[in-house]
């Protein structure tokens, strides 16, 4: 007999969630080695500025268990219209369950409604390729290996130049 995959459900964020977004995303990144542990900070600071283009949670049992962000994002060339994916927050006890892709599939359906040109992700290639991320020589992140910065495009025009994600990526606490 197989188990049943929990059903959860997804929805826009509210303003009584911050703290509980906070927590999902201190949790899901606890252990991560490739991160400074900043990503709740992170999703804050973007919040705070104005900047959280797409904010979703996913709900179990009238819980919150994951969150997934998309803010703008600026190009050397002066194109517009271009986001970041990220940071993507599951419990860890839900990881692994399908709960991520279908935020990221939502968030991203959501902001093709938007009239987005396109998305980059700074993340796992095998995980975003299912998506249809894939590492492009056209955008580049500084200080990033190319494989692991990948974009998504809405559109058939790819622009050419540097990426910079909004200044609350820097921040801290």
């Amino acid at each position: 007999m197989q188990s049943k995959r929990p059903v959860w459900s997804i929805r826009a964020e509210q303003p009584q969630d911050i703290d509980v977004i906070a927590y999902v995303t201190m949790r899901a990144f606890e252990f991560a080695v490739y991160s400074d542990h900043h990503e709740q900070f992170i999703v804050h600071a973007l919040r705070q500025s104005g900047q959280l283009s797409v904010s979703l949670v996913a709900e179990f049992d009238g819980q919150i268990i994951a969150h997934v962000a998309i803010s703008p994002v600026q190009i050397s060339s002066g194109t517009d219209g271009w986001y970041g994916l990220g940071p993507v927050s599951v419990l860890p006890a839900f990881q692994r369950q399908g709960v991520g892709t279908d935020l990221i599939e939502t968030a991203l359906a959501q902001l093709k409604k938007q009239q987005a040109k396109g998305c980059v992700v700074l993340g796992e290639p095998d995980y975003y390729a299912r998506f249809g991320f894939r590492a492009l020589s056209q955008l580049v992140l500084e200080g990033v290996s190319a494989e692991y910065f990948q974009i998504l495009t809405f559109e058939n025009e790819i622009p050419q130049g540097n990426v910079q994600y909004h200044a609350s990526f820097n921040a801290k606490s």
